[in-house]
């Protein structure tokens, strides 16, 4: 525990100067954050302060680092031995017109690097979440609910991949007191790679963790779809020729169907007489042949055959038919009868091998957390007494923008808006204040001259030596693959 600036007292409570709400904490208690605590009078930080280093031999992983050729810096924060300052327990710049809580300098190879960092409060913020599944999870645009206040919606499904954004200045305080806590909380467990229980409007309920398989109505997934049935007919049709007179891989995007596909036209594939019940985009491609849902290939059907036509010329009985979904997960193989009907038979070993390969090239299913936050100008403040020299110097790539020592995509356009892997920062990076808000951790690292020049607080830089007995918490790291 650190101890921080005492704005004021009140009889035996202090005041806490760390956020907006400005909490008159007792002694022995926490402020509404749980980050600062009361202790004998003193104001302490909770939190441990954070320091990133280089695993040692037999040291276990902890974040994920690559490691690059030595060579003139280029904004990789943990390609040597040397220690990188995060922002983690680190402190904010409330109310705003103070430096950040520590601005460190520490040299790598006879150049003066300089570390700016801050915990930012972060009302105009959220989280963009990617769920490895092709299983319907809700309508465009649907509102995505916890505790049945909104915290978010669906976004545009990415291929092989349902996609959510969540929480947004809107929510946090656009809303009401109970959605603003909901959705806080909500971004809070996810952001620290906790479970987190939505449910989407039309939808299903999910179990979202960052790292994790998404936990869709009860059901963990495994996979995620290889490609859409027509890519999955074109990956495998060679090894399906010959081996069965007609393949269908049932996708709720683009159903695929062998003898009419260009793969298997090139390959020789005889026409079957197949009817499929859809749209055809080309051939041996069909959109909609089923609604979204949670059965075979995204759509809402159990049952495969519900989606074939009668069989027409030249069709025959003994001609062989395999269905399977783009995952491998579910799959039927059949025989036409004398009355031209697909009877349900032993699949053949051959066969097998194809339907586990499918599975085998499908990846596994994750749900992957992004952070996205926007460094507003009484953050940037906190770096220089020029904020918009700072945004400049980010697009000019004079200055690396990490969150919790993972690199970050700054997007174009104005300001630093920014996101992050959480799963690429240490446990616990994040916390919150009740206005609500998160609180985040970001760092800023440059040179020291290109610091002076950008108008930084240089009456408050200090060497890494100068902070050791500061540091609570090594997170050692492993560079490499």
């Amino acid at each position: 525990m650190v101890k921080q600036r005492v704005e004021s007292r009140v009889k035996d409570k202090i005041r806490c100067d760390a956020c907006p709400v400005m909490c008159y904490i007792t002694d022995g208690r926490a402020g509404a954050c749980d980050r600062y605590a009361n202790q004998g009078g003193e104001l302490v930080r909770l939190d441990p302060f954070t320091v990133l280093q280089a695993a040692k031999e037999g040291d276990g992983q902890v974040v994920p680092f690559l490691e690059l050729e030595a060579g003139e810096w280029d904004g990789d924060i943990l390609r040597t031995e040397r220690p990188f300052i995060t922002a983690i327990g680190a402190g904010t710049t409330y109310p705003d017109y103070k430096p950040a809580p520590f601005i460190v300098a520490q040299e790598h190879d006879g150049v003066d690097m300089v570390t700016v960092v801050t915990e930012g409060i972060f009302s105009y913020c959220g989280a963009k979440v990617k769920i490895d599944t092709d299983r319907f999870l809700g309508p465009e645009a649907a509102a995505v609910r916890v505790d049945g206040e909104p915290i978010g919606h669906v976004m545009t499904a990415e291929y092989g991949s349902q996609m959510l954004s969540l929480g947004g200045v809107h929510h946090l305080t656009g809303g009401g007191k109970k959605e603003g806590r909901v959705t806080c909380d909500a971004l809070l467990r996810l952001c620290n790679r906790e479970p987190v229980e939505v449910t989407i409007d039309g939808g299903a309920g999910v179990v979202l963790q960052a790292g994790r398989p998404p936990v869709v109505n009860g059901v963990e997934e495994q996979l995620m779809r290889v490609g859409c049935g027509s890519a999955t007919i074109g990956m495998f049709a060679r090894q399906w020729h010959a081996l069965v007179d007609e393949v269908v891989v049932v996708d709720d995007h683009i159903t695929g169907v062998l003898s009419e596909h260009q793969a298997g036209k090139l390959l020789g594939v005889e026409p079957t007489g197949i009817k499929i019940l859809g749209h055809k985009s080309t051939p041996g491609r069909y959109f909609r042949v089923a609604e979204p849902g949670t059965g075979w290939g995204g759509t809402d059907i159990e049952d495969p055959l519900t989606i074939l036509g009668p069989w027409r010329e030249p069709a025959r009985p003994g001609l062989t038919l395999l269905m399977v979904s783009t995952t491998g997960e579910q799959w039927g193989y059949y025989v036409l009868d004398e009355d031209l009907k697909p009877v349900r038979a032993d699949l053949p070993e051959a066969l097998r091998t194809s339907v586990e390969r499918i599975a085998e090239n499908c990846e596994p299913s994750v749900t992957s957390v992004l952070f996205m936050g926007g460094a507003g100008g009484s953050l940037r403040a906190g770096v220089t007494e020029n904020p918009v020299r700072l945004t400049r110097s980010v697009r000019e790539a004079v200055t690396r923008v990490t969150c919790g020592g993972a690199e970050c995509y700054v997007w174009p356009g104005g300001g630093i808006t920014f996101m992050a892997d959480v799963t690429e920062m240490p446990t616990n990076a994040f916390g919150y204040v009740p206005t609500p808000a998160l609180v985040a951790p970001i760092e800023f690292t440059m040179r020291l001259s290109d610091y002076a020049s950008l108008g930084g607080h240089m009456g408050q830089v200090r060497r890494v030596e100068e902070i050791a007995g500061e540091i609570e918490r090594r997170v050692s790291v492993k560079r490499g693959r």
